[in-house]
């Protein structure tokens, strides 16, 4: 069994206050439904290249304490979701997770931020990145510097791409 690392849990401030923090801030042509469908099912982002795997861990329907692993390649999570909201009516949409713990030693605080809402065409993404690295982490350069922007606008470009190929307004 692989190695695990505790990692403390954050609040929604720690996406403002955070030491490293990176977001993404597009339009995509489909509607917010389709594109909250895509951030929320089974194995959701493959279609990124720098990531390995995603696996909900609860049963749907998802929301507040729904876990979920990932495999990055670099790094593994267990993830825990304190926010879950979704207003269908108003196409508006948000979650953020914090890491419980990971495969690598190193980070001392990690999160994302997902917000999806009605635009004037399609849909709006805003999503963000947190994290804070322990002390002793040297080792860590997969989640700061010059590496993680281009692993970081690399999600964002594959992001942008699969929601290009599909259907516009679907």
């Amino acid at each position: 069994m692989a190695r695990s690392y505790p990692l403390e849990a954050i609040d929604l401030d720690f996406f403002e206050s955070a030491p490293i923090t990176y977001r993404m801030d597009v339009n995509l042509p489909v509607t917010p439904q389709r594109a909250w469908a895509e951030f929320t099912r089974q194995n959701t982002l493959d279609w990124c290249r720098a990531i390995k795997s995603i696996e909900f861990t609860s049963p749907p329907p998802y929301g507040v304490d729904t876990t979920r692993k990932a495999s990055l390649g670099v790094a593994g999570l267990s993830e825990h979701f304190f926010v879950w909201d979704e207003d269908e009516a108003a196409g508006q949409y948000r979650n953020a997770f914090y890491a419980v713990s990971a495969s690598t030693p190193g980070l001392k605080k990690f999160g994302e931020l997902t917000e999806v809402r009605q635009a004037e065409v399609g849909c709006r993404l805003v999503w963000s990145f947190a994290l804070e690295l322990s002390t002793s982490a040297k080792a860590v350069t997969a989640f700061s510097g010059p590496t993680a922007s281009t692993v970081f606008k690399t999600v964002e470009t594959d992001t942008v791409r699969h929601f290009a190929k599909l259907t516009p307004q679907s």
